[in-house]
């Protein structure tokens, strides 16, 4: 009996020290493989969404896009959505995630996050013109569509008091918004700018509330994966010098935050 438990013991940590080398020479093991997987999502305008011919393109896909380049190695985009992204990184389906995804301490625990933050956002609702909605406190008992996994749901519920109804992905919490069932849609608040450059929504919907909730987002690796780390942490930094996540966000309509702006300020000159 003894002897059994040894031997499992001792498989665990075989394991274990596979897991940590195999994360500690990621760099050299996408290099080999001649691919670099991304998480993105896809369904996250102007981020990450597919165009006419079904690709997935915009600004995180381009970030991910250089990213490979740098490395001399392919990019396969693999989509995910806020209730998976995370599960999809320690399964090892992707190599690391640039997907809108909030830096939140919870997610630290469980992930690497890359510093530099590479952007940051607010929380915003997108409502019908008409709604009659001045404050965020006339939301209180109204029902508000929203997106599930995004960190700040519960935070809008308890601060404004909306009945939060929560739909996977982003098209169809707008979907049920537009038939009726709840007033607006609480999300990201450049994913809402984004909606409203679209003729379908800048007619009769608009962001009439002032952004809340300031939100970093943060591009992960897994735990350990120190080379990956180093690669990302020094190509972030490299566009806050250069400009790149500005240029990105003109290229595709977006007004330049005033985080990216701020970040390309400070590292100019370094």
């Amino acid at each position: 009996m003894r002897d059994i438990v040894r031997s499992m013991m001792t498989g665990v940590a075989a394991l274990l020290m596979l897991g940590s080398a195999q994360a500690a020479d990621g760099v050299d093991a996408i290099k080999q493989r001649g691919t670099l997987n991304v998480g993105v999502k896809a369904d996250y305008k102007l981020f990450g969404f597919r165009d006419p011919t079904g690709n997935v393109v915009g600004i995180e896909p381009d970030l991910a896009a250089d990213i490979a380049k740098r490395r001399g190695v392919k990019l396969e985009l693999v989509p995910v959505a806020a209730s998976n992204r995370i599960e999809f990184l320690q399964q090892g389906k992707v190599d690391l995630l640039i997907a809108t995804m909030a830096d939140r301490p919870e997610r630290r625990r469980v992930v690497q996050a890359i510093e530099p933050l590479y952007y940051s956002d607010y929380v915003n609702i997108l409502l019908n013109k008409k709604a009659g909605i001045k404050d965020w406190a006339d939301l209180k008992g109204k029902p508000v569509c929203a997106t599930s996994g995004a960190w700040y749901n519960k935070d809008v519920a308890k601060s404004y008091g909306p009945e939060i109804v929560a739909f996977d992905g982003s098209e169809k919490p707008l979907f049920a918004m537009k038939q009726g069932n709840c007033i607006g849609y609480v999300y990201d608040q450049t994913f809402l700018q984004g909606k409203l450059l679209e003729d379908e929504w800048k007619t009769d919907y608009d962001l009439l509330l002032k952004g809340v909730l300031p939100s970093p987002w943060m591009i992960a690796v897994a735990l350990e994966n120190t080379s990956l780390q180093k690669l990302l942490e020094d190509t972030t930094k490299d566009w806050m010098k250069t400009g790149f996540i500005v240029a990105a966000e003109k290229k595709w309509g977006i007004a330049p935050t005033e985080y990216s702006l701020s970040m390309h300020e400070q590292f100019k000159d370094k």
